[in-house]
């Protein structure tokens, strides 16, 4: 059913939501999960146009992903993991165009007020864009 299933993380306590969800998903169907946390700080929006050495931000996100995927590792799941740098939909939808992903399981905090309006949110934008199934979870505080 599922061979690779993309999982965007945040950085944040609320990943525990999707990932305590994934790991029976993975586990069910022999899935690889492919981990992407996408840095979107001001030097991670410019590291290319400018040359930048890799922020605080950056190298903190890149500890995550590391800590993470040993975890996952340690249980029994296949994992790779990587940084992106800049907007996290579009990066995302880049990820699942380029790589042979069969699902891509995320968290959705619900409106966050102006910023989805005018934006839209995250998750909304994937699930328009990408050509395979989006699972979204509303993160559980």
């Amino acid at each position: 059913m599922y061979k690779t299933i993309l999982v965007p993380v945040e950085n944040r306590e609320s990943d525990q939501t999707i990932l305590k969800h994934i790991r029976s998903l993975a586990k069910i169907t022999g899935a690889k999960l492919m981990l992407v946390h996408v840095a979107d700080g001001w030097a991670a929006w410019n590291f290319e146009t400018f040359k930048l050495q890799e922020s605080e931000e950056m190298r903190l996100d890149r500890e995550y992903l590391a800590t993470l995927q040993e975890q996952l590792r340690s249980e029994g799941y296949e994992t790779s993991a990587m940084l992106a740098l800049g907007d996290p939909a579009t990066e995302i939808i880049k990820l699942a165009s380029a790589e042979p992903v069969d699902l891509i399981a995320m968290t959705t905090h619900g409106h966050r007020l102006i910023g989805d309006l005018l934006r839209g949110s995250t998750a909304d934008k994937v699930r328009h864009e990408v050509n395979v199934p989006v699972l979204l979870l509303k993160v559980q505080n």
